[in-house]
């Protein structure tokens, strides 16, 4: 994924938080910018995806990287 604009690192944040902290780092990049997120196996990487489809955005990638994922979400072009 070349055209990633931030990378925000949350393994280790148990659920609802890291959900709450992606999207709060969405809400401040432009729409259609792309973003890394790393998260845990289990139920970061089981409930972040589908509740950021769910708000709207677009998952792109879900990558298994061995000790976490990394999920590439672009924000969505419109509000």
């Amino acid at each position: 994924m070349k055209d990633v604009s931030l990378l925000l690192d949350l393994r280790g944040t148990p659920c609802p938080l890291n959900f709450v902290r992606t999207k709060i780092q969405l809400g401040k990049m432009a729409p259609g910018e792309l973003l890394e997120v790393w998260l845990d196996p289990g139920e970061p990487i089981e409930q972040v995806p589908d509740s950021l489809v769910m708000d709207g955005h677009q998952v792109e990638a879900i990558d298994n990287r061995d000790q976490f994922y990394a999920l590439y979400v672009r924000k969505k072009t419109q509000e």
